[in-house]
């Protein structure tokens, strides 16, 4: 009976020992591997920033930006298409095993907005913008977007022959919006078939948060980001002596009406409970003199809805109160509502599939649960098509106060080179992880 008790425990060692020495599984080796390349290729990565965001371009007008995208690429090896949407590129590297198809995207374009910050590498460039010199920046990351991405492209293409599927690196311009005429952005690169061809089964986005600390991921499942549709209210009625307000038929009245009851929409027609919604008038433009009751007034804002049915009310709504209330002026109006951007929606599914990917790269502490955001990305036209996940990773320097640090799309904006590391690692496990497990 002891021998045969010894026995059994010497074998329950010997199992227990072997799997303390067992190897471990091949994805979490080949994660060990992207995180070290992921190291060397900081340096590269903070100077290609550096370069971009010193030489920013605006949308639809990312020539340089993508000269040196394309031949980075064409470097490592890749099937490489340019002119995507116009300026775009697309890399795409065939693993040496096969598996699902993983595309990952950074945008390219800059903001007409000028740079205050004391940089070596500060933007001084001038661009054109609606026909007027205006001075150019990277006022919303999209250089450390571009510079990670092209880090991953350097780390996955060495690890070739063991990736299990195909990665395509699809670098978007126009995202902040293709200048007036044109088409561009995301939209633009779906209809042209950029998730084709070989079709893609999930994509991964990232963006740098200038109010979030290094370190540290943000995400939301379902809607992340708000749909946004930009609005042209145009009010007529009939002009008049300022004298004499009884003969006209005032627009500005009729306007600052129908802005009054619009008011409305969200605070008595929506389900805040359910999900936020904006309707701002950001813009009214009407007369000419002090004395002068003008014809015609133009009001412009913006919706921003997370839920798709809350938007259709909101521009149902918005429609009728505009045009009901200046007909009980006398007047008339007449509502534009342009297409804009959908929700950002991240599958809930790949959300909670990739989530642990997070985890363990930044660690649990550091991947927080956030409410969504009535700001707006155009990555929700590929997420229209095919599962999405979308991220927001920190950018502030440690130790700052995000209540006082400089917002995106304004001339301090700032972010911190030592973000970009957690980006290029983080953009590695959700590619390497979903390979491994793609259903």
């Amino acid at each position: 009976m002891k021998k045969t008790v010894y026995t059994g425990l010497m074998a329950l060692l010997m199992l227990t020992c072997q799997s303390w020495i067992s190897p471990a599984p091949a994805g979490s080796k080949l994660k060990a591997k992207a995180y070290q390349l992921a190291e060397k290729v900081e340096p590269k990565v903070i100077d290609w920033r550096h370069d971009i965001h010193e030489h920013p371009e605006l949308s639809n007008r990312e020539f340089k930006t993508a000269e040196k995208i394309a031949s980075h690429l064409k470097g490592l090896g890749m099937e490489v298409k340019t002119g995507v949407a116009l300026t775009g590129v697309v890399g795409t590297l065939v693993g040496g095993k096969p598996g699902p198809v993983v595309a990952l995207r950074a945008d390219m374009d800059a903001l007409p907005v000028p740079e205050r910050n004391d940089l070596p590498w500060k933007s001084k460039v001038m661009g054109e913008y609606y026909g007027q010199s205006v001075p150019v920046m990277h006022a919303c990351g999209h250089d450390t977007h571009v510079a990670i991405l092209m880090g991953v492209a350097e780390v996955l293409s060495q690890m070739k022959s063991e990736l299990k599927g195909t990665v395509k690196f699809i670098f978007q311009p126009a995202e902040e919006g293709a200048p007036e005429g044109e088409e561009g952005g995301a939209e633009l690169m779906v209809k042209e078939g950029v998730l084709e061809n070989p079709k893609v089964d999930a994509i991964f986005g990232l963006h740098i948060n200038s109010a979030t600390e290094v370190g540290s991921i943000r995400y939301k499942p379902g809607g992340a980001l708000a749909s946004v549709n930009s609005f042209t209210i145009k009010v007529k009625g009939r002009q008049a002596h300022g004298s004499a307000p009884w003969s006209s038929i005032d627009p500005i009245v009729t306007a600052a009406q129908i802005i009054n009851n619009a008011q409305t929409i969200v605070s008595r027609n929506m389900m805040l409970t359910k999900e936020a919604a904006v309707v701002t008038f950001g813009s009214i433009h009407g007369g000419v003199r002090s004395n002068i009751i003008p014809e015609e007034v133009t009001l412009v804002g913006t919706i921003r809805a997370l839920d798709n049915d809350m938007r259709d009310q909101i521009h149902e709504r918005l429609r009728s109160i505009a045009t009901h209330t200046a007909e009980g002026m006398g007047a008339t109006a007449e509502v534009t509502i342009d297409k804009g951007y959908p929700i950002t929606y991240n599958d809930p599914a790949l959300t909670a599939k990739m989530l642990p990917s997070l985890e363990e790269v930044a660690g649990k502490e550091n991947v927080i649960l956030s409410a969504a955001s009535t700001g707006a990305e155009d990555f929700s036209f590929f997420q229209e098509k095919v599962p999405g996940f979308f991220i927001f990773l920190g950018g502030m320097p440690k130790g700052k106060d995000a209540s006082k640090v400089a917002s995106h799309h304004t001339p301090d904006f700032y972010v911190d080179d030592e973000g970009m590391l957690l980006g290029i690692k983080s953009l590695c496990a959700l590619t390497l992880d979903y390979m491994e497990s793609p259903k």
